[in-house]
């Protein structure tokens, strides 16, 4: 059976729908920075997400390629993420899309090393004749979080992050954003087909110790 990381590790994936805190191990992962409103046709965050997923079943698949990756086990491709921001917001400000700064992720294992990347970029640049140069292999250290499983639309995540932040605060924790801590989400639903109504994103925001 295929490793799959929300199934291995459901404190970081599958949260209940009350806040906790999770001290969050660095983990590397497929980027690509960008900005504007993620609901724009065509727009760039929807090109970014081509890109990465592309590169992300190209690894994947490489077992199936003349290209050995050193330790490779077959594993489910880990669900979309995304960290974003505004400039001069503590967090985000759901109502003004289109001043979105995003830094959206895929989770890799591992075992895929700068080589493994390289690779990866040049098949999938030679299969599908696109502009791959966009794509980064990161490593990211979140630390110490709040989190919650968020069950609604996007845009009624403010009454999750109000119960997070209450939480939090009541156990002597106090938000700690910074340029390298943003608002995070993990993406468990597919805005395309699912009900708006009963989609699932995990909500994690950086914290300290008040």
């Amino acid at each position: 059976m295929p490793f799959d990381f929300k199934r291995e590790y459901r404190d970081l994936y599958q949260p209940k729908a009350v806040p906790s805190i999770v001290e969050v191990p660095p983990m590397r992962f497929l980027s690509v920075e960008g900005s504007g409103d993620p609901n724009e046709e065509d727009g760039a965050y929807k090109h970014a997400l081509e890109l990465l997923f592309c590169v992300a079943y190209t690894l994947k698949m490489s077992y199936k390629t003349e290209h050995a990756i050193a330790g490779f086990y077959q594993y489910v491709v880990p669900p979309l993420e995304g960290f974003w921001w505004q400039p001069g917001v503590r967090g985000v400000d759901h109502a003004d899309k289109a001043g979105f700064h995003w830094l959206s992720v895929i989770r890799v294992p591992e075992f895929v090393g700068e080589t493994d990347f390289a690779w990866a970029v040049e098949t999938a640049t030679a299969k599908k004749g696109l502009d791959f140069s966009p794509v980064r292999l990161i490593e990211i250290d979140e630390g110490l979080c709040v989190q919650c499983m968020h069950v609604g639309p996007y845009d009624d995540e403010p009454a999750t992050v109000a119960a997070m932040h209450g939480f939090a605060a009541e156990r002597g924790f106090a938000p700690d954003f910074s340029d390298a801590r943003r608002h995070h989400e993990i993406y468990l639903s597919d805005p395309r087909k699912a009900n708006p109504a009963k989609m699932r994103t995990v909500v994690r925001h950086p914290v300290r110790k008040a």
